[in-house]
């Protein structure tokens, strides 16, 4: 019987059929070994919410521990060679001794996140602050971290500011970009030539009446007004409802100006829960655009960052659920077939390019990620693997509770 052109393309699996020959079936495992996802030190730590942080048994409690527990990862998925710190949640005195720790178990020291908004002195802001003197403070923190970056090899420093206002009249909105605009020259003037510097938005939260770096467009101009050094990052938690984030991934994608992702995802606000757990074809379109953009002469850099909030989950698993949720939307993002999808573009067929996304979302990239573990050495199954290793309950033993407060973040 004859599919109907307005059902769903059944049999369009290119994985499982003759159509994906085996050259681009190699290209494509190839691709999905050679990429790499930087996890976050503070994803293994105890962490939460502003109400509980409940512990878990064994969680990271300082650097090395979370080094550790990111080696494992590592070790089981074969592709988190590079771990973010946060400071001063992981200052530590000697940074060579931490990055020779870190080498020895096989991983580096990532982007470096100054923290900007847990003193006392950023009840009213850090950057923007309306005190040349708490601006001067972090400023010299934002420095302190490239100067911990330089020490640990590291290229990235990746910038979230909580800065805003509650209420309106509170501060001058243009005074305070102004102040923006100032800090940021000052500490862009500080980066080690081939340094990065990835600015972070987020539209609302911890301030409620605005925030001072609210969205894509904000980032994207003080990152054209710094220079070639900055770049903008994109948080998928980081934007109001309804919020088409492949189209603004394609745009600053075509500026080349997109620097890097902050993976996570969300049901209300910034949930910071696994990401794909949520809305797995959200973060599949994601990936179709950067896919299609990796093809061009001229490649982008982009860094592929987790930041996520494990409040309930035992810390290292969901790690480890995260990367392969990331693994499977690349996967799949690899496996659209862009001749089919240009030739609908150009007639007119909008359910038929459709379709050819959708075919290749729906496609069961298991034995394809699968596949490529074991020509890496690795389990196929990274979860399988982690709970044989009795990891977790050998940290479980030896790590006692950390005597942190009951809420915030390690450090707090």
């Amino acid at each position: 019987m004859k599919q109907e052109q307005d059902q769903p393309n059944v049999g369009r699996d290119r994985l499982a059929s003759e159509e994906l020959g085996a050259a681009e079936r190699r290209s494509v495992l190839e691709a999905i070994k050679r990429f790499t996802i930087e996890t976050p030190s503070w994803g293994y730590g105890d962490s939460g919410t502003r109400f509980k942080v409940f512990h878990w048994p064994g969680a990271a409690r300082n650097l090395r521990e979370k080094l550790a527990d990111a080696a494992l990862v590592h070790r089981l998925t074969g592709v988190c060679p590079r771990v973010a710190i946060h400071i001063p949640w992981d200052k530590e005195d000697d940074w060579e001794a931490v990055k020779a720790y870190a080498a020895g178990l096989g991983v580096r020291i990532g982007a470096v996140n100054p923290n900007l908004f847990q003193d006392e002195e950023y009840r009213f802001g850090s950057l923007c602050h309306p005190d040349p003197a708490v601006r001067r403070r972090a400023v010299q923190h934002v420095l302190e971290c490239i100067q911990i970056a330089r020490a640990v090899d590291s290229d990235t420093i990746s910038l979230w500011l909580a800065d805003g206002t509650n209420y309106p009249g509170q501060d001058d909105l243009r005074a305070r970009k102004h102040r923006l605009e100032e800090t940021l020259a000052e500490i862009y003037a500080a980066l080690a030539p081939g340094m990065r510097l990835l600015i972070e938005y987020k539209f609302f939260e911890p301030a409620f009446y605005h925030t001072d770096l609210a969205d894509w467009g904000m980032a994207y101009t003080l990152a054209r007004k710094l220079g070639p050094q900055a770049r903008v990052l994109v948080d998928t938690g980081h934007h109001p409802q309804g919020t088409n984030l492949a189209h603004i991934v394609a745009f600053l994608l075509d500026e080349e100006i997109l620097g890097g992702f902050h993976f996570n995802d969300r049901r209300y606000a910034d949930d910071d829960l696994i990401v794909g757990s949520q809305h797995p074809f959200e973060l599949f379109l994601v990936f179709n655009e950067l896919v299609a953009a990796a093809s061009q002469p001229q490649a982008p850099r982009i860094d592929y960052m987790i930041d996520q909030s494990h409040n309930i989950e035992p810390k290292i698993e969901a790690m480890i659920q995260s990367v392969l949720h990331i693994q499977s939307a690349y996967a799949r993002a690899l496996l659209v077939d862009r001749q089919r999808l240009s030739q609908a573009q150009a007639a007119g067929d909008v359910l038929g390019a459709y379709r050819v996304l959708r075919d290749a979302f729906e496609t069961d990239v298991r034995p394809l990620l699968a596949q490529a573990r074991e020509e890496m050495g690795l389990d196929p199954d990274p979860i399988a693997a982690f709970r044989r290793s009795g990891y977790a309950d050998e940290v479980a033993r030896t790590r006692p509770a950390s005597r942190s407060g009951a809420s915030g973040y390690p450090g707090a």
